[in-house]
C-alpha cells in the first residue's frame, strides 16, 4: 500500500508539476533534498546549509564516535558556540568546554565562538553564517529564529546533529504550515515580545506542534531584523518545527553586508493554500507577561 500510494503520488507530482502550489520552506526543501516538490507530510533527506552545536551538547561528540565518525562533512559549515555556560559555572562544564574545543582543533573547525562571543542565534545571524534560502540546524529549539531572515531553522537533538557532522544531511518531514497575519501598528512602548507573547496566548502552546509558520502582514513587512527575530524565536512556544518570513529590503541589505556564501531567494507561489491561516490586529494591544507556568498564560 505504502509503494502504490508513493507512486501515485509521484505521478500527481509529475502530471500537476506546473500547477501545483508551494510555500518557500518547501521549495526549500525541495531544493535541498533535489527534488523539484514536495508535499506535507512528505519524508525528505536533505542537505544541511550550516550546523551549531552549543556547550550543552558534548553527547554530539560521544554520537559522532559511535557511529564511527572521523571527520566532519565540511569544516565550514558547522560552528560550536558556548553560551549555556559562558563562563563554565563548574568544573564539569568545564571539562565539557575542553572536550569540544579539542574536537573543534581536531577537525579545524572555521567557526568556534568561544566563552564571551554571544549567543548562538544572534552571533551566527552577525557572522553571516544565516541568509535566505539555507537550511538551518542546531542543537536549540530556539534555532526557529532563523527564518527571520528567510531561512529554514529547526533544532535537534545529539543523535541527529551527529548524522548530520557526518554527512551533512537529515531526514525531515515536510510539515504543515500555517499562516499567522499580523497588522496595525502598535502603540508606543509596545514591542515585538509583547506581539509574539499576544499571540501564543490565543493559539496557546500546543496550537502549531510540527507545524511551520509563516508570520505576514503588514507589522512583519516593516520589522527590522532583530524584530523579526525576536518572532521567529518564539514561534517554537506555540510547538512550530520551523518559522519563516519573507526577507524584506531591510534583511536583504542587512544580509547582503555579511552572507558568506551565495544564497537563493525563495517565494511562496501566489494562491497557495495554508492548513491554516490566523489573523490579528495588534493596534491595541498592551505589554504583555507570561506567568507560570506556562508561556500561553498571559
Amino acid at each position: 500500500m505504502g509503494l502504490l500510494h508513493n507512486f501515485a503520488l509521484r505521478l500527481h507530482f509529475e502530471h500537476y508539476e506546473g500547477e501545483f502550489k508551494m510555500h518557500a520552506i518547501e521549495k526549500i526543501l525541495a531544493k535541498n533534498s533535489g527534488k523539484s516538490i514536495v508535499k506535507t507530510g512528505e519524508i525528505v533527506t536533505a542537505k544541511v546549509d550550516f550546523a551549531e552545536v552549543n556547550d550543552l551538547y558534548l553527547q554530539t561528540i560521544y554520537s559522532f564516535k559511535e557511529m564511527n565518525g572521523e571527520k566532519v562533512w565540511d569544516k565550514d559549515r558547522l560552528a560550536f558556540v558556548f553560551d549555556h555556560y559562558a563562563p563554565a559555572p563548574t568544573i564539569k562544564t568545564a571539562q565539557i568546554h575542553k572536550e569540544m574545543r579539542e574536537f573543534a582543533k581536531e577537525n579545524n573547525l572555521t567557526y568556534h565562538f568561544d566563552v564571551n562571543a554571544g549567543v548562538c542565534h544572534q552571533v551566527m545571524v552577525e557572522s553571516g553564517l544565516i541568509y535566505p534560502g539555507a537550511i538551518i540546524v542546531a542543537t536549540d529549539s530556539h534555532t526557529t529564529t532563523h527564518g527571520a531572515l528567510g531561512a529554514m531553522g529547526t533544532g535537534v537533538g545529539a543523535t541527529d546533529m551527529a548524522t548530520i557532522i557526518i554527512s551533512g544531511e537529515l531526514w525531515f518531514r515536510v510539515p504543515e504550515i500555517i499562516e499567522i497575519r499580523i497588522d496595525g501598528t502598535p502603540k508606543e512602548g509596545i514591542m515585538p515580545k509583547d506581539v509574539v507573547l499576544f499571540i501564543i496566548g490565543q493559539i496557546r502552546a500546543d496550537g502549531a506542534v510540527y507545524k511551520a509558520i509563516d508570520f505576514t502582514g503588514s507589522y512583519i513587512e516593516q520589522l527590522d531584523v532583530s524584530g523579526r527575530m525576536v518572532i521567529c524565536n518564539m514561534a517554537v512556544e506555540m510547538g512550530a518545527k520551523t518559522a519563516y518570513m519573507q526577507p524584506n529590503q531591510k534583511v536583504l541589505d542587512y544580509v547582503k553586508e555579511r552572507a558568506v556564501r551565495p544564497y537563493e531567494l525563495q517565494y511562496t507561489d501566489d494562491d497557495f493554500e495554508y492548513s491554516e491561516s490566523y489573523k490579528f490586529d495588534i493596534s491595541n494591544i498592551t505589554p504583555q507577561i507570561a506567568v507560570p507556568h506556562s508561556v500561553d498564560i498571559i
